[in-house]
């Protein structure tokens, strides 16, 4: 009988570890993945531990609360990242998804073990909340050289770039100065170089020095008809700008020119027919990013059926959709398709696509229509937040804050200090109330940092312009197109 026993319980935990080698002893649940990490999420998607999957791509679940340099500041307790809310779907996939780096794609997930470093990624790290929102927006300046509440915006602000009107230029060797200045002044106290920008469009939009031989306005270029005329002008026009140590230009401008009685478009356009200003207009955009400048092209969705000035007031387009996809939309849809690095969003009002926002802060035209219909992902920038069609009927502030919110990447804030430092604040308080997620800072953070990266940004200072050399540059374009055009 002893026996007996004997020989059923030695069967019975020979059974058991049979079993328990068949089926392993994690209670029935998933074998683990190699290399899986823990906190990582179960397969029904659910975080096991918040902060996982973050950006950092650090063990320990740590995220956007504490980068690098951050320390004591407002960062460490960021709005949107309790219960693992965070910035886990990385920056790039969201609204501004970003230009890629010449080699390198935006960052689709942490960085996987043994994978290749994503370097906007590990810059977006580092930068402050502070510094993150000033990223967000470009703003202008009073006067031909750095103030005191220009240095403010740099140093304590930490703007991501600036806009130069005409007051701000005198001449060549005083214009060098100025941007030479104001970069100096970023690299002493920042990482990030700054966008350096003007509207330059040729005609009557011109802010660079009057020594320099002229663009065509875009009517003359439209009735050239010549899309290598509109490239070459892009190049060289690229080619001036970079010698005067700028980066950006808000050209070409892509408005179809079909309401005659346009106050604010006019020559502007390269004329009334969607499909020429597709023609010249997007050659123009790839010429100046083959001469290194990044092009923005405006005004999306479209201002050339406007009867306002938007400086002014509020234009009102009442067309809908169907009306916008056959003629306004077109130049953009192409500029899209044929990679344009920047569009600049219009202070028009669709009451058929929103009845209650502008375009510049309307996520139904930004998020839905230029960004879902059309597929762009990268940087989207307003216009000018000062103009009457924001400050006469909307808190700048929080007009900004929507801009933001609705998908876009950067403020315009051309003119006046108080109203910079307003955009400013009321972005910060933004995203210390949770109204603007760390996700959403992030995600357009990134995008600006791809951007930057993309066309080898640096605050290095500009050398003396050859203002001689850069005229005969141009005038071998117009004498080779519009003979008549050309300057002596």
């Amino acid at each position: 009988m002893l026996r007996h026993k004997l020989f059923v319980i030695c069967s019975m935990v020979l059974i058991a570890v049979m079993l328990s080698g068949c089926f392993g002893a994690t209670g029935g649940g998933a074998p683990a993945l190699p290399n899986e990490s823990a906190g990582q999420a179960d397969p029904g998607g659910v975080a096991s531990n918040p902060g996982a999957g973050s950006p950092s791509g650090e063990e320990g679940g740590s995220d956007a609360a504490n980068q690098p340099g951050e320390g004591g500041s407002d960062a460490a307790n960021q709005p949107g990242e309790e219960g693992g809310t965070d910035a886990a779907d990385p920056p790039g996939k969201g609204a501004s998804g970003g230009a890629e780096a010449p080699g390198e794609g935006a960052a689709t997930g942490p960085e996987a073990p043994g994978s290749k470093p994503d370097p906007v990624m590990e810059q977006l790290r580092k930068l402050t909340l502070d510094e993150k929102i000033g990223q967000l927006v470009l703003v202008g300046m009073d006067g031909t050289e750095p103030n005191e509440q220009t240095k403010e915006l740099i140093q304590t602000y930490h703007v991501g770039g600036f806009i130069f009107f005409k007051p701000n230029i005198q001449n060549a060797q005083q214009a060098v100065e100025l941007f030479n200045a104001l970069k100096t002044l970023n690299a002493a106290h920042h990482s990030v170089p700054l966008f350096m920008s003007v509207d330059e469009e040729g005609g009557r939009v011109s802010r660079l020095p009057n020594s320099l031989v002229k663009l065509p306005a875009g009517a003359e270029i439209g009735k050239a008809n010549d899309p290598d005329f509109a490239r070459e002008l892009g190049e060289t026009l690229g080619e001036e700008l970079k010698a005067f140590g700028l980066n950006v230009d808000f050209a070409p401008v892509l408005d179809v020119n079909s309401n005659p009685d346009n106050p604010v478009i006019g020559d502007r356009s390269f004329g009334s027919d969607a499909g020429a200003v597709s023609r010249l207009g997007v050659p123009l955009m790839k010429g100046l990013q083959t001469g290194g400048v990044i092009s923005v092209v405006k005004h999306f969705p479209g201002h050339g059926d406007t009867s306002v000035d938007s400086h002014l007031g509020l234009p009102v387009v009442n067309h809908d959709l169907n009306r916008l996809r056959k003629i306004e939309l077109v130049p953009f849809a192409d500029a899209v398709r044929e990679g344009t690095d920047m569009v600049m969003v219009a202070h028009i009002l669709l009451p058929k696509l929103d009845p209650d926002h502008p375009a510049s802060f309307s996520k139904r035209a930004i998020t839905d229509l230029l960004r879902g219909e059309l597929g762009y992902d990268g940087v989207v920038i307003t216009d000018d937040m000062t103009m009457g069609a924001v400050v006469n009927h909307y808190d700048i502030g929080q007009a900004s804050v929507e801009a933001i919110k609705a998908g876009g990447s950067i403020v315009l804030v051309g003119h006046e200090y108080d109203k910079q430092t307003k955009v400013l604040q009321a972005l910060k308080a933004a995203a210390a109330s949770g109204e603007l997620s760390q996700e959403e800072i992030d995600d357009r953070v990134y995008g600006i940092l791809a951007l930057k990266r993309k066309y080898k940004l640096t605050d290095e200072e500009a050398s003396k312009v050859d203002v001689e050399r850069l005229n005969r540059s141009m005038n071998e374009v117009l004498e080779r197109y519009m003979p008549q055009q050309a300057a002596g």
